[in-house]
């Protein structure tokens, strides 16, 4: 994108120290406040005039400001009327998923997520220990802090809008030079005190916009970084959920892992006992062994997981490994959400941290666009001095040692190897860059939200085809043993039945899990609802000494 140069078609030019100022005089051929000009013989021009003379120019010199640059504005959603491509539908499920334990989910579009959405699992452990985590987690302090940090800058760069006052003073005791134009005799008389008090006020007017744009960029970067903070809000409450989800999940494969276990153990005893009996074969206690082996196998790494995944929820909650949390979740301690709130596409935009905060990128890269060309033209400086200068402190009072200087100054860069419009091509690609990184997020944003629909989409009879399985697993154990006990079948086919009860307890678990994670994804990647909350922007602080600025 090229800059734009939007230049105002009227220009006030400042007038001249000691000219009289445009317009009208009133009757009597001057101005209330005017004092005569001064000449040789006439008093000085006092303090009240320099300072006069001066707000004059910076006035004029704001009046005659303008912005370079391209104007930004405002992201429009994309023409998009769908999240996937036969619009939206709800899950699928048959009165057989539901006789088989599926839940019936559905989507309600149009209604907003709410701001606590992990409320709706209805599980008190799981409520306050996303409030925990918000409350101790270090990941949003840092967010806050960075956020309070681009705030600050934003209100030091707004200074620069504003003149410049400073006071000084200066002390000296000097010698003038003698030699042979003084008599030796009085060489005392060279010798002189010298104080000077003034105060100075510098102002460089924004004529071309420079300045203002490197504000709006800088409080781009501020609203940049807000939504990095509603992005680490979201990140951490679904993290939380999530965790507790996996959990459950854990502690529902050990569960049922220790069932098989269990179950296969009392079974070796049986078989054990019928060798000895001389009923079966001792390959068959060997086999059964076996296989009461492999599924022991599988019960280690479940616990080593469950106990990471205990240390993971600790530190989310900003809590060191050996403060483990008391919460506890399982799958039956969760209620899965019936009703799932689904926003309309062309809202999800500005619903999205990651999008606004892209947004917010692409608005400083704009800004500093403008930087760079005003950097390009005439640079104005305005600067003045009122004071007093005098051989000791008491003849300071006197209107003779009054002082004043008001000084203008221009520079415009005439050759610099091209440096400055290098910067601004630098500055004119970053703009782009940001632009075309809006776009991928956009599509990154559209693409969460579909992949969460689709999943739900099947999870309602991935769970209802793992509680079938798992139901005729069991049916078929409990056939082949009582078989196998009156010999009717081989120990193989009870082997085989056995494993593939083992598979479907644990498939169910995932299946299950799966349901619940992926409705928590949905509401993460529709915004997470932060729009519903009271705690989004900060306040300003209190203590702020200049809150007018």
């Amino acid at each position: 994108m090229r800059a734009l140069l939007r230049l105002s078609t009227a220009i006030v030019v400042p007038p001249r120290a000691g000219a009289p100022a445009p317009g009208p005089a009133p009757e009597g051929g001057a101005r209330p406040g005017d004092e005569a000009a001064p000449d040789r013989a006439g008093p000085r021009p006092s303090a009240r005039t320099a300072a006069r003379i001066l707000a004059a120019a910076l006035a004029a010199s704001s009046a005659s400001a303008c912005m370079v640059g391209p104007d930004f504005q405002g992201a429009t959603p994309p023409p998009v009327a769908a999240y996937t491509r036969e619009g939206l539908r709800n899950p699928p499920t048959s009165d057989e998923d539901r006789r088989n334990g599926a839940v019936s989910q559905t989507f309600a579009q149009g209604r907003d997520v709410p701001g606590e959405w992990w409320r709706l699992f209805r599980s008190r452990a799981l409520d306050s220990l996303v409030a925990e985590a918000l409350a101790r987690n270090p990941t949003l302090d840092a967010a806050q802090a960075s956020l309070r940090a681009a705030r600050a800058t934003t209100e030091a760069q707004r200074g620069a809008l504003f003149p410049q006052v400073g006071f000084g003073a200066q002390s000296s005791y000097n010698k003038a030079p003698g030699g042979d134009l003084q008599s030796p005799l009085n060489d005392n008389s060279l010798l002189y005190s010298l104080v000077t008090p003034q105060v100075t006020v510098s102002f460089a007017p924004d004529v071309f916009g420079g300045t203002r744009r490197a504000l709006e960029s800088q409080a781009a970067q501020e609203e940049g970084q807000r939504w990095q903070l509603e992005a680490a809000y979201l990140t951490l409450t679904s993290n939380v959920v999530a965790a507790a989800i996996q959990e459950a999940a854990l502690r529902a494969q050990i569960a049922a892992t220790e069932k098989v276990i269990q179950a296969q153990t009392d079974l070796l005893n049986l078989i054990t006992k019928q060798s000895n009996a001389g009923q079966v074969a001792g390959a068959d206690v060997v086999q059964q062994t076996a296989l009461l082996a492999q599924s022991q196998q599988l019960l280690p790494p479940l616990q080593r997981a469950l106990a990471q995944q205990r240390n993971l929820l600790t530190a989310l909650a900003g809590r060191f490994p050996s403060e483990e949390v008391s919460q506890t979740f399982t799958l039956a301690s969760l209620h899965l959400p019936r009703n799932l709130p689904v926003s309309l596409p062309s809202r999800l935009v500005e619903q999205r941290p990651d999008v606004k905060a892209a947004e917010a990128a692409v608005h400083a890269a704009s800004a500093q666009v403008g930087v760079a060309v005003a950097n390009r033209l005439p640079q104005f400086t305005i600067s003045g001095a009122v004071g007093a200068s005098a051989t000791n402190f008491a003849a300071l009072l006197n209107p003779a040692a009054s002082l004043w200087t008001i000084a203008g100054a221009v520079a415009q860069p005439l050759f610099d190897g091209g440096t400055l419009f290098r910067r601004q091509q630098a500055a004119e690609e970053t703009l782009v860059a940001a632009q075309a990184q809006y776009r991928a997020t956009v599509i990154a944003a559209y693409q969460n939200v579909a992949d969460a629909l689709r999943a739900l989409q099947s999870d309602g009879r991935a769970v209802a085809a793992a509680n079938a399985a798992v139901s005729a697993s069991r049916q078929s154990v409990e056939l082949v043993r009582k078989q196998f006990g009156l010999g009717a079948v081989s120990s193989a086919s009870l082997l085989i039945t056995q494993s593939a009860y083992l598979q479907a307890v644990v498939t169910q678990a995932q299946a299950q899990a799966n349901q619940y994670a992926d409705t928590a994804a949905l509401f993460q990647a529709l915004g997470g609802g932060w729009w519903n909350r009271r705690d989004v922007k900060p306040a300003r602080d209190p203590k702020d000494p200049a809150p007018f600025l």
